[in-house]
C-alpha cells in the first residue's frame, strides 16, 4: 500500500478507507467471514465528488466556453476511458482484492472494474483528508491533461455529417468489419462509408468508439482535401 500512497502523493491517516477501495465486490462476497465492504459504496461517493471538482474547475477556468461545450468536455475527462488511463498510471490492477473467479477472468485488466477502483480512491481520500486533499489529487490525475482530452472530446461524426452535408445525394453509413480480444477486452474495428466507398476505418473498446474513430479518420481526409 506504501508503493500506491507514493503514486497518489497522499498518506492516508485511516489505511483501511484504502483497502476499502481497492476491495472489489467479488472478494467481499467470498470473505463474508471478515465483514470487509466492497467499494461499491465509495464508488457512488467517488463519482459525484469528480464530477463536481471537474465541473467547478472547467466553471471557472472556460469561460469563453458555453454549456454544452463543458458538458462534452466534463464527460471526456471523467468518463470510463479517462479513469482506466489513470488505473493504468497507477498500476492499480496490481493492487485490487479480487475473488478467486474475477481473478481467472481477467478482472485485474476488465476496464469497469479499474474505473470503479479510481473514483473510490478518491471518495477514500476524501473521507480521509477533505476535498482539499481530493481536489488536489483529481488536478493531478486529470485535469493536467485537460487540453489533450478536450481535443479528443471532439465529436466527429458530427463532424463529419456536418462536412458531407454540404452537397446533397450524400449518404454516410457505419459496418463493423471485425473484432478482437477476450469478451472482457473486445477491440472492434468499425469502416464508414459514403455512397458506398470506405472513406475512414477505426479502432475501439466499443462499437461507438470505435464508429468515432472511423469518422476521425474521415474527418482529417476531407479537411485535408479541402485545404
Amino acid at each position: 500500500m506504501k508503493s500506491l500512497e507514493e503514486k497518489l502523493q497522499y498518506t492516508f491517516r485511516s489505511p483501511s478507507l484504502l483497502q476499502n477501495a481497492l476491495t472489489h465486490s467479488s472478494y467481499a462476497n467470498e470473505h463474508r467471514e471478515s465483514d470487509r465492504p466492497s467499494n461499491e459504496r465509495l464508488e457512488f461517493l467517488g463519482d459525484s465528488i469528480l464530477g463536481l471538482v471537474v465541473a467547478e474547475h472547467l466553471y471557472r477556468t472556460r469561460t469563453d466556453l458555453p454549456e454544452g461545450d463543458l458538458t462534452r468536455l466534463r464527460a471526456a475527462l471523467v468518463c470510463e476511458s479517462s479513469l482506466v488511463e489513470v488505473a493504468r498510471h497507477l498500476n492499480l490492477g496490481s493492487y485490487l482484492k479480487l475473488g478467486k473467479g474475477e481473478q481467472a477472468g481477467g478482472g485485474r485488466e476488465r476496464p469497469s472494474i479499474q474505473a470503479d477502483a479510481v473514483e473510490a480512491i478518491l471518495a477514500a481520500v476524501y473521507l480521509d483528508g477533505g476535498i482539499g486533499q481530493v481536489r488536489k489529487l483529481i488536478h493531478s490525475l486529470i485535469l493536467d491533461r485537460e487540453q489533450e482530452k478536450a481535443a479528443a472530446s471532439r465529436d466527429y461524426k458530427t463532424a463529419l455529417q456536418e462536412l458531407i452535408q454540404r452537397e446533397s445525394g450524400k449518404i454516410l453509413s457505419y459496418h463493423m468489419v471485425g473484432e478482437s480480444g477476450p469478451d472482457h477486452a473486445k477491440v472492434f474495428s468499425m469502416a464508414v462509408q459514403l455512397n458506398g466507398e470506405t472513406i475512414g476505418t477505426g479502432l475501439g473498446k466499443s462499437k461507438k468508439e470505435a464508429e468515432q474513430a472511423a469518422a476521425k479518420t474521415a474527418v482529417q481526409l476531407l479537411e485535408s482535401e479541402e485545404s
